[in-house]
């Protein structure tokens, strides 16, 4: 990876939709290299996909809860059930293996308060091996960014 690549995924982060043409311009390169490039970042999962960025509060989604969850134990069905759940759960946006107090951080997001205890106990409360759950309710959103800071 160069500068050149640098670039190219700087100006991709701006608009995903970019042809090769544009990004040429972007990084001093004619298309067809650059188009290679981005190929190449493609192929070796740099580049991970392309999708619309959307504003979940427009479309329903108010609710943003962080869970901290403790499993009892470690063993591997715990944890390996646990994680193939999570990622499963389209409720869930990201999910982290943390340290302190807690063994996974989540980030939910759901249509309100109500909607936050249904997933609970539907999905959470039902997962086996959970000694404990916290919840933290995000009150409003500071920032947002899903640009990297190359």
């Amino acid at each position: 990876m160069d500068k050149t690549d640098i670039k190219i995924l700087k100006q991709l982060q701006e608009d995903g939709r970019s042809s090769a043409q544009q990004l040429s311009e972007k990084v001093g390169l004619s298309a067809a290299p650059v188009w290679r490039r981005v190929k190449a970042l493609e192929a070796s999962h740099v580049i991970q996909g392309y999708y619309a960025q959307v504003d979940r509060n427009k479309v329903g989604l108010q609710g943003c809860m962080f869970a901290q969850i403790s499993l009892e134990r470690h063993s591997a069905d715990i944890v390996e059930n646990f994680e193939r759940s999570v990622r499963d759960a389209p409720e869930i946006l990201e999910c982290y293996a943390v340290t302190g107090d807690s063994d996974f951080l989540l980030k939910i997001v759901v249509a309100s308060p109500e909607a936050y205890d249904k997933f609970l106990h539907r999905f959470l409360f039902n997962l086996p091996g959970i000694r404990q759950t916290r919840t933290i309710v995000a009150l409003r959103e500071i920032k947002h960014d899903i640009k990297l800071p190359l």
